[in-house]
């Protein structure tokens, strides 16, 4: 092999990558462990909601640390906000947490950019869009021009009654056609999209989750946000559906409360438990600087000389002040947020604020960049607690630069909002103070008035912005300005018990599997099988490094798809193995036998990896959540496995030969296994179509009598997973939930252990919102109450504690309108990779025979395993639904099948160029017999790593586990009996009819 040294610097720098980014985390999970057992030791679990409190004691001190160094590797310095973004990420399934899809509501959109107009032809198209939104693919903006188009007559968009309004005026006029409106409102449409997508990014930050992950989902005025890990599930929840509160404030200035700080934080003295809210008393030099700083925020307020020995409440938390006249009362860090309002909202604390501050609104800022300091705020207040303005007079908000060159936002407002705004711009500028701009009780920004009252309702608001944060709040103010409700279409809730125990599950079906296929290659192939093991072991490292250093999220199926990967990576190896051996049977020495072993074994390797690269990268391209996760690690496997087994084992065992080493790729048991085989196969073709015929008409006759089992996924609805003291009757539950005073209609599954449900239900499934979710978990509570053992309906639905033995585990809804989409996309996921899989064997092998070869295999093998679902669905002790975990088990059956068939289409075409002579059918039976020994090896090793998943892994992938298994067996049988005998019919075919013309 040329270019060892080459081969050794990268496996070198590679490995040790690897190593450096799983370092991290294993750093930050030892962090995490250190903050569990401080909320363990501060929090006592007799105390009342103990579990929130260790959650919020744990962030705590998580917050405390963000910014310190916790990690040094002598060459460079990391804080643990550094480290937290380097370590890997765990997906939903593995830390428990939220992950919903949320629909801004075009149609709301629209309704408040037409002014709520009661015009009879626009509201006809909305309500035409709206049903055109149930079947088809569209955007709802698409629906609704198509819908408009089809009604319209003489009536424009651009009419006075529906878009040619004053909050348009100057972008819509009414000499534009319907085309020129349509590209001004698809632009209005994103703007909106945009603000809802900034409202639900900024919300998320409050969460503090490791790895939170918010995206869009193309034009459709979707939004995807992920939050493994996030301690209140129900407040996260409800967050993520509320309104944007979008307000304006007359802000106090901060200097105001300089004495009320002072008295308060006497008060408060004798009310806090000052050794839990202060901890151990700290060093002279601190405390005196400390009392320097409250001196300066003081002014003249006297202190007592034994102020240094006494407990400061508020004055302890105190790490800066605001400019002079400025809004800012002072500065505090980000974790003491929740500590100082509660403070400072204390009825026997805000009873020593003078009259005219007795409905004071205290908030914070957003945290300073690249700090952990917050501002806090005092507002005008009323009793209401209603603002002066609100953000729904906002009709337009952009960025853009002062003639001074610098960033600053320009804001437009309603007639309503001009009058109120000139009204507080002016007291503002009399009384030379802030107005601030509040959205979701953050203050954004508290900008000064320099010019007077500000009529008209057009104004700018300048400061130190960068294009970013002036970008920022833009969207921010445009939020406030349409109705627009984001509605959750697809949600899915996991405890962190459940994660726990699938971490548990899924490490222990890995080391299973590992240890197998470990040991299967040394029996099989001695000393070589060594060397293939110490490749492997490379591979999982830069795996895991790879996922780590991309960023990636590792989740249950993606730890499946890692050790598919350990299972499929022994393929090249085999390969290779083989070829030497056959080399070696020739005769030809170990050095020589080596090298044309290696060579010749390429152009399979290559080509067998491709084509499950190929399904894989479709896999990524239409899959969602822990499908990508699948995708991705089955991506990244097949990529590092090429690399260890074409380059890393060669140099070992040329490390091993050069020095005299004798290798005989083989046991004295498996020395001449499959040695010589000579099998007819295409004699027994016809045999095999009589057994694949009967297969195929018994799953197709199951397909269309008895079904499938089609998951939420697909058909929409809530599933429920729920886990009782003792074992359950799911036939007696489903009676019970399917009363006409529960849902209706339901249907419970045993889930794993008999103690275990899934649940179904399509009760309310077009309805979305707290209310309705909070409804429905109380009727299944209560229907369920009999089989909980006097639980609590609260502690039937927490979802945060990770030792959760009883009550519920898991939600999961999806809503028609999205399972519809999914449901499409899935299709196209299996014909897209069928095409382009057609498409490359094409092109690799020139002849069209073998493309349909190939692809009538994977039909094959896809209805088979569709018709075992089908068969035995509605008995096996494990979850079978056909959902989006099937359409990713189903694809990386056909990467499998493929993989198989091509390596024997290899073999025939490297038999045919060299064997001339021969007849075509005895081609093609030697390339059969002389792949066999690989075609069984690797399946077997699959087999039993997938086995090893199947029987030790989580509930929640024995499903997906048993289509692969039944996908491998027959993939293995079609590549055989299936792909080659058809593409060796079609060629014979058409020799006959070329011999006949």
């Amino acid at each position: 092999m040329q270019n060892k040294g080459l081969v050794k610097l990268f496996a070198i720098l590679f490995g040790l990558v690897s190593i450096y980014q799983l370092s991290f985390t294993f750093k930050a999970n030892q962090i995490e462990k250190e903050a569990q057992e401080i909320a363990i030791n501060a929090v006592s679990d007799t105390e009342d909601d103990y579990r929130s409190k260790r959650s919020q004691e744990e962030a705590n001190y998580l917050q405390s640390i963000a910014t310190d160094t916790v990690y040094n590797i002598g060459v460079a310095k990391f804080t643990h906000t550094e480290v937290k973004q380097k370590a890997m990420n765990l997906g939903l399934d593995l830390k428990g947490g939220i992950n919903v899809i949320l629909q801004v509501s075009v149609k709301d959109i629209l309704k408040g950019l037409a002014n709520n107009t009661k015009d009879p032809v626009f509201n006809k198209a909305l309500d035409d869009a709206s049903e055109l939104q149930r079947n088809g693919q569209n955007t709802y903006l698409e629906d609704f021009f198509t819908a408009f188009d089809a009604i319209k007559g003489d009536t424009k968009l651009a009419s006075p009654d529906i878009f040619y309004t004053k909050a348009l005026d100057g972008e819509i006029d009414g000499s534009m056609s319907d085309d020129e409106v349509k590209v001004v409102i698809d632009r209005k449409i994103d703007e909106s999209i945009v603000s809802a997508f900034e409202v639900l990014r900024k919300r998320i930050d409050e969460f503090g989750v490791t790895s939170p992950n918010i995206q869009r989902l193309g034009t459709s005025g979707r939004i995807l946000v992920e939050l493994p890990g996030v301690k209140d599930v129900e407040r996260a929840t409800s967050l993520l559906q509320s309104t944007a509160q979008l307000e304006f404030w007359d802000a106090y200035k901060g200097e105001q409360f300089f004495p009320f700080l002072a008295q308060a934080n006497q008060v408060l003295q004798d009310l806090v438990d000052t050794k839990s809210d202060v901890g151990e008393a700290e060093p002279q030099d601190e405390e005196d600087a400390k009392d320097s700083q409250i001196d300066d925020l003081l002014g003249d307020a006297e202190t007592d000389s034994t102020a240094v020995q006494t407990v400061n409440p508020i004055f302890e938390l105190i790490r800066g002040q605001g400019y002079p006249g400025g809004p800012v009362i002072a500065k505090f860090e980000s974790k003491d947020k929740a500590k100082i309002l509660e403070y400072l909202n204390k009825p026997e604390v805000r009873s020593l604020l003078p009259a005219e501050q007795r409905y004071v609104k205290f908030a914070f800022g957003k945290p300073e960049k690249n700090s952990e300091l917050i501002d806090l705020y005092a507002l005008v207040g009323n009793r209401e607690n209603i603002p002066p303005l609100s953000g729904d007079v906002v009709t337009d908000a952009r960025n853009q630069f002062s003639p001074m060159g610098k960033s600053e936002v320009s804001m437009q407002m309603n007639a309503k909002g001009a009058k109120i705004w000139e009204e507080m711009t002016g007291n503002a500028y009399n009384q030379q103070s802030q107005i601030a701009i509040v959205l979701d009780n953050v203050v954004y920004s508290a900008p000064g008035v320099t010019s007077g009252p500000i009529a008209g309702g057009s104004s700018s608001i300048s400061g130190d912005f960068s294009l970013n944060e002036a970008i920022d709040l833009a969207n921010v103010l445009r939020a406030g300005k349409l109705p627009a409700s984001a509605d959750i279409i697809s949600s899915e809730v996991v405890g962190p018990s459940l994660g726990k125990e699938a971490i548990e599950s899924g490490t222990m079906s890995f080391l299973i599997a590992l240890a197998l296929v470990l040991l299967w290659m040394i029996f099989y192939y001695g000393k070589a099988g060594v060397f293939s093991d110490i490749a492997m072991l490379l591979n999982i490292l830069l795996i895991f490094g790879i996922l780590s250093g991309l960023g990636a999220v590792l989740t249950l199926p993606g730890i499946a798809g890692i050790v598919l990967t350990i299972g499929m990576s022994v393929d090249a190896n085999v390969l290779i193995f083989e070829r030497i051996r056959e080399e070696l049977a020739k005769g030809k020495g170990q050095i020589d036998a080596i090298k044309d072993g290696f060579s010749n074994a390429l152009s399979s390797i290559l080509d067998a990896n491709i084509t499950t690269g190929l399904t894989a990268l479709i896999l990524f391209v239409f899959g969602t959540g822990p499908i990508k996760g699948f995708a991705t690690t089955l991506l990244i496997g097949i990529a590092t496995s090429l690399f260890t087994a074409i380059f890393i084992t060669r140099l070992l065992i040329d490390w091993y030969s050069n020095k005299g080493g004798k290798l005989d790729f083989s046991t004295a048991i498996t020395k001449n296994l499959f040695r010589n085989i000579s099998i007819e196969f295409l004699k027994k073709r016809k045999v095999a179509y009589i057994i694949s015929g009967a297969f195929l008409a018994l799953s197709l006759g199951s397909l269309f009598t008895n079904g499938l089992d089609q998951g939420v996924d697909f058909v929409g609805g809530r599933t429920y997973q729920v886990r009782f003291a003792q074992d359950v009757s799911a036939s007696e539950i489903t009676d019970v939930l399917s009363d006409a005073a529960v849902f209706g209609s339901a249907d419970a599954k045993t889930f794993g252990s008999a103690n275990q449900l899934k649940i179904t239900t399509k009760y309310k499934v077009n309805e979305s919102g707290t209310s309705v979710d909070e409804e429905i978990r109380e009727k299944l509570y209560q229907a369920l109450v009999p089989h909980l053992e006097g639980i609590s309906y609260e502690e039937f639905i927490d979802l945060n504690d990770e030792n959760k033995q009883v009550g519920l585990l898991e939600t999961y809804k999806v809503s028609p309108t999205i399972a519809d989409d999914i449901k499409q996309a899935s299709l196209w996921a299996v014909l897209g990779s069928l095409i382009v899989v057609f498409l490359y064997i094409l092109f690799r092998f020139k002849k069209w025979q073998y493309s349909l070869g190939a692809v009538a295999a994977v039909f094959h093998d896809v209805l088979i395993v569709l018709g075992v679902f089908s068969l035995t669905y509605k008995f096996m002790p494990f979850n079978m639904e056909i959902n989006q975990a099937f359409i990713a088990a189903i694809l990386t059956v056909i990467g499998y099948s493929l993989n198989d068939t091509v390596v024997v289409f290899d073999r025939i075409r490297e038999f045919f160029n060299e064997h001339t002579s021969w007849k075509f059918d005895r081609v093609v039976n030697s390339s059969l017999s002389s792949t066999l020994s690989r075609t069984l090896n690797t399946s077997l090793t699959t087999l039993v790593v997938l086995l090893a998943i199947f029987i030790f892994g989580g509930d929640s992938i024995r499903g997906f586990m048993f289509a692969l298994i039944v996908g491998v067996i027959v993939g293995t049988y079609s590549s055989l009996f299936i792909a080659t005998p058809i593409m060796y019919e079609t060629v014979n075919k058409l020799e006959e009819k070329k011999k006949k013309s």
